[in-house]
C-alpha cells in the first residue's frame, strides 16, 4: 500500500511584492509540522517538491526538523493555478499592484474586500464560458494535479511512503475529485486548507482514496500558529 502526504507550504509572503517565500511564521509552522511528521509518519522512502519556492523552504524546513536527508525531486505537477492571471482576466487593471492596493484601500478593509474580488475571479475561472483567456483553464488544472498524484500511485511500487509538498489548489483539487465533488465542493475545501497542513492519501487494491484532509491537529497547542493565507 502507497501512502502520500499532501503537505501545503507554511504561510507564504501575503502582500508582499514576493509572494513566493515563506514568512518567518511559515518557517515555524513548517518545523512544527516535521516534528510532528517525525513522532508518526514512519520511514520517508521519497519526497517530491513543486517547482516554487514556497514549496522548496517548507520542505526544506519539514525535514530538518524531522532529522531526515533526503533530497526532494521536483515536479511542477504541484505547483498551485496562477492566482495572478486569474486576478487579471477578471480585472485587468489590477495588473498593477499599485492600482489594485488603492481601489481595495478606497474600499475599507482591503483584506475583506480582495476576498471578495478574488471569489468572483475564482468563479469566472471555474465558470467553463472564458477558458480561451486562461493559459491553464479550471479543468486542465485539475487534470494536471491528478496526474501527478496518479504519478506517484504508478511509480511507489518500492518507494511506499511519500511526501509531496504542495500548494492548497491542488490539494483541494485531488480531494475534491477523489471525493466526486464539484467545482463548488473544491472551492469549499480550499477555503479552509491550513498552512503547513497534511491530506493523506492510501493507494492499494481497491484504488486511491482520502484517507484525511487537512491535518492541523500538530497546532491544536500552538494556535497562533494556525493561518490560512
Amino acid at each position: 500500500m502507497a501512502v502520500v502526504r499532501l503537505i501545503r507550504h507554511g504561510q507564504a509572503s501575503f502582500g508582499l511584492k514576493d509572494y513566493d517565500k515563506l514568512s518567518d511564521l511559515g518557517v515555524r509552522q513548517s518545523r512544527v509540522l516535521g516534528e510532528s511528521l517525525r513522532e508518526r509518519a514512519g520511514a520517508v522512502d521519497l519526497v517530491v517538491c513543486g517547482g516554487m519556492t514556497r514549496h522548496l523552504e517548507t520542505a526544506a524546513a519539514t525535514l530538518d526538523a524531522m532529522g531526515l536527508d533526503l533530497e526532494p525531486q521536483i515536479d511542477e505537477r504541484w505547483n498551485e493555478y496562477d492566482h495572478q492571471e486569474v486576478i487579471v482576466r477578471h480585472k485587468p487593471a489590477y495588473r498593477s499592484r499599485t492600482v489594485m492596493a488603492a481601489d481595495l484601500a478606497r474600499r475599507g478593509d482591503p483584506r475583506h474586500h480582495f476576498q471578495l474580488m478574488f471569489d468572483e475571479a475564482l468563479a469566472r475561472w471555474t465558470g467553463g464560458e472564458n477558458d480561451v483567456d486562461y493559459a491553464e483553464p479550471w479543468e486542465a488544472f485539475v487534470d494536471r494535479a491528478h496526474a501527478g498524484l496518479a504519478a506517484l500511485m504508478d511509480e511507489t511500487t518500492q518507494a511506499s511512503n511519500v511526501l509531496v509538498f504542495t500548494s492548497g489548489g491542488p490539494t483541494s483539487a485531488v480531494a475534491a475529485r477523489l471525493l466526486g465533488l464539484d467545482v463548488g465542493g473544491w472551492l469549499k475545501l480550499n477555503r479552509v486548507c491550513a498552512n503547513a497542513s497534511e491530506t493523506k492519501i492510501v493507494g492499494g487494491r481497491s484504488g486511491i482514496s482520502l484517507v484525511t484532509y487537512n491535518g492541523h491537529a500538530h497546532f491544536d497547542d500552538k494556535r497562533d500558529l494556525l493561518t490560512y493565507r
